[in-house]
């Protein structure tokens, strides 16, 4: 069932998400300062490729003072607004009985994109 699901979300726009985080990425990757950034592209990313049958969890231990400052400056600089996207879509699926697996996705990439440091996909 993860199969279909992913060939279906890959088929309806998903790739498309895929390539726009992995530019991002890059092009954050080649400044010093957006290396961290451009690697949490890369993971949501990757995430965006193939999210059915995967998960978001909070990484374990102590992830320290420095994940949450890199979270609040992702936040600032554009994590909101990929997270109320990614709500909008959820919200837009969410009305068909069909689009409730993919709604699912959207809010798992929504979790994800608002605050990617400190969670791992596993």
């Amino acid at each position: 069932m993860n199969l279909i699901g992913n060939i279906i979300w890959l088929i309806f726009g998903g790739f498309i998400v895929f390539l726009e985080y992995m530019i991002v990425g890059f092009a954050l990757c080649l400044t010093i300062i957006g290396i961290p950034f451009g690697v949490q592209c890369f993971k949501i990313g990757l995430l965006t490729l193939f999210p059915f049958g995967q998960q978001v969890r909070e990484v374990p231990g102590n992830t320290g003072c420095l994940s949450t400052i890199f979270n609040i400056i992702w936040i600032v600089l554009g994590g909101i607004w990929i997270a109320i996207t990614h709500l909008v879509f959820g919200v837009i699926l969410a009305i068909t009985i069909i689009g409730l697996p993919f709604a699912r996705q959207h809010f798992k990439l929504m979790s994800l994109s608002f605050t990617p440091f400190g969670k791992e996909i596993y």
